[in-house]
C-alpha cells in the first residue's frame, strides 16, 4: 500500500465530527508562507513607482525610454514562467518547504543586483531574477497553504495567497510614494528574509511527508500544526482567464496610467486603488468558505464585464479627432471642454477601481487557490506548473504588447476586448468551474477521477 493510498492517509488525517483541531500553528505556517506571495506582490508593485523614478533619474543613474520602461514592467512575467516550470519540479522532488525556502535568494539578489544597477541590463537582470522567484512563490505558497488547512479554513488560509499578494503591492505604492527607486529595492529583500526566518522553524506538508513514505515525519507535522495526530479528513482551470482581463497592464503601469491621464497625483490615486484591492481581497477571504468559489468567480466576472466595459466607453467619449502629428497619445483624454472632461476623468477613475474590486473578490484570489485544490498528490507539481506558466506567458503578452493592441484597436477597443474576455470568465465559470467549498482535497479528487 502506497502512502498516497487513502486508506493509508485518511486514519492519519481525520477528524471524525468534522471539527477544527485545537492546534493553531497552521495559521502561523501559512503566514510564513504567505510572505512568498507578499514579496511576489512587492516585486509586481515595485515597477508602477519605479518607472516614473527611472525615467526622471538624475546625473549617472540608469534611466528608462518608452522602451526600456515597457521591458521593465514585464520582462519579471518572463522570469516568473521560467519560475514555474522550476517550481512545478522543485514541490514534486524538493518537497513544498524547501520550495519556498529556495525561493527566497533570487528574490534578495535580483533586488540587490536593482539596488546597484548601473545601467538598464542590471535593472533588467534584477527583475528577471525577482520573477523567477514570483513564479516559483505564486506555486508553491498555495500549495503549501492547501495541504496543511482542514475544509472549513482552507479558502480563508488560500485566500490569504492573494491578500499578500495585493498587500505587497500595496506597499510597493506606499514606499514609492517616499522612497526613490534604490530604496524601494532595499526595502523589498525585507520580506522574502522573514520568510527564510520564520519557514525554517515550520514543518513539511504531512502529505506530502506520506508521498515519501516519512510516516513518522507527518505525524510529527501534524502534531507540530495541530497539537495532535488526529488532524482532519484530508488526504491526498488554472488561473489564464485572469491575465486576459487585462489586469496585469492596469496594476504594472497603474501610475504612468494616471500620470498620462493627468490626474494631479498619480501617487495618491495609485495607492488608494491599492487599498480597494486590499478591502476587496479581505472581503474575499472572509466569505469565501461560506459564500463558495462559483459565485463569488460569478460575481467578480460580471463586475469586471461592466467596469472595463465603462473604462472602454470614456477612452470612446473622450477620443479627439486626429491630428496631423505623426505621434498620437493614446492614453490623454482630448476634449473641447475641461468640465466635461473632469467629469469624464471620474468615469475612468470610477471604472478602475471598480475593477479592481471586482477582480479581488473573485479572479484575484480563486484560481491560485482553486489550482491547489483541484490536482491530485501525484501530478501537483506538474500540474500546477503548467497552470502558472500559462499564467505567467499570459500575463508578459498583456503586459508588454498592451500598447501595441491599444494602437491597433484603439484604447477603447482594447478594454471592450478585455470585457469580452471577462464575459468568457463568467461562462467558464457556470458551465465548467466545480464548486469546492467544505470539501476535502480527497472527495475533489475523487470527483474528478469518477469514483
Amino acid at each position: 500500500m502506497t502512502p498516497e493510498d487513502p486508506e493509508e492517509t485518511q486514519p492519519l488525517l481525520r477528524r471524525p465530527d468534522g471539527s477544527a483541531p485545537p492546534g493553531r500553528r497552521v495559521f502561523l505556517a501559512a503566514f510564513a508562507a504567505a510572505l512568498g506571495p507578499l514579496s511576489f506582490g512587492f516585486a509586481l508593485g515595485y515597477s508602477s513607482p519605479a518607472i516614473p523614478s527611472l525615467r526622471r533619474a538624475p546625473g549617472p543613474a540608469p534611466r528608462l525610454d518608452d522602451s526600456a520602461a515597457s521591458w521593465f514592467g514585464a520582462i519579471v512575467t518572463l522570469g516568473a514562467a521560467a519560475g514555474g516550470v522550476l517550481g512545478g519540479w522543485l514541490v514534486d522532488r524538493a518537497g513544498r518547504k524547501l520550495s519556498l525556502l529556495l525561493c527566497t535568494a533570487p528574490f534578495v539578489a535580483g533586488f540587490a543586483i536593482i539596488t546597484a544597477a548601473q545601467n538598464v541590463w542590471m535593472l533588467l537582470g534584477g527583475r528577471l531574477l525577482t520573477g523567477l522567484a514570483c513564479g516559483v512563490a505564486s506555486l508553491a505558497a498555495p500549495v503549501y497553504i492547501s495541504e496543511i488547512a482542514y475544509p472549513a479554513v482552507r479558502g480563508l488560509l488560500g485566500s490569504c495567497v492573494q491578500l499578500m499578494v495585493v498587500l505587497g503591492i500595496l506597499l510597493a505604492y506606499l514606499a514609492g510614494w517616499v522612497l526613490e527607486w534604490r530604496w524601494l529595492a532595499v526595502l523589498g529583500c525585507v520580506p522574502p528574509s522573514l520568510m527564510l526566518l520564520l519557514m525554517c522553524y515550520m514543518p513539511e506538508t504531512p502529505r506530502f511527508l506520506l508521498t515519501q513514505h516519512k510516516r513518522q515525519e507527518a505525524m510529527a507535522a501534524l502534531q507540530f500544526l495541530w497539537g495532535s495526530e488526529q488532524g482532519w479528513e484530508e488526504p491526498a482551470v488554472g488561473p489564464e482567464h485572469q491575465q486576459l482581463s487585462g489586469v496585469n497592464a492596469i496594476m504594472f503601469y497603474a501610475e504612468t496610467i494616471f500620470e498620462e491621464a493627468k490626474f494631479k497625483d498619480s501617487s495618491l490615486a495609485s495607492v488608494i486603488v491599492g487599498v480597494i484591492q486590499v478591502l476587496f481581497t479581505a472581503v474575499a477571504a472572509l466569505v469565501m468558505d461560506r459564500a463558495g468559489r462559483r459565485l463569488l468567480l460569478t460575481v467578480s466576472g460580471v463586475v469586471m464585464v461592466f467596469s472595463t466595459s465603462a473604462f472602454g466607453t470614456y477612452f470612446k467619449l473622450t477620443q479627439g479627432v486626429p491630428s496631423n502629428s505623426s505621434h498620437v497619445d493614446l492614453w490623454v483624454p482630448v476634449s473641447a471642454e475641461p468640465e466635461g472632461s473632469a467629469g469624464l476623468a471620474w468615469l475612468a477613475v470610477g471604472s478602475m477601481c471598480l475593477f479592481i474590486a471586482g477582480f479581488a473578490i473573485g479572479w484575484g484570489p480563486i484560481p491560485w487557490l482553486l489550482m491547489s485544490e483541484i490536482f491530485p498528490l501525484h501530478v501537483k507539481g506538474v500540474a500546477t506548473g503548467v497552470c502558472v506558466l500559462t499564467n505567467w506567458l499570459m500575463a508578459f503578452l498583456v503586459t508588454k504588447e498592451f500598447s501595441s493592441l491599444m494602437e491597433v484597436l484603439r484604447p477603447y477597443g482594447a478594454f471592450w476586448l478585455a470585457s469580452a474576455f471577462c464575459t468568457l470568465s463568467v461562462l467558464f465559470t457556470l458551465f465548467c468551474v466545480p464548486e469546492t467549498k467544505g470539501q476535502t482535497l480527497e472527495q475533489i479528487t475523487a470527483r474528478f477521477e469518477g469514483r
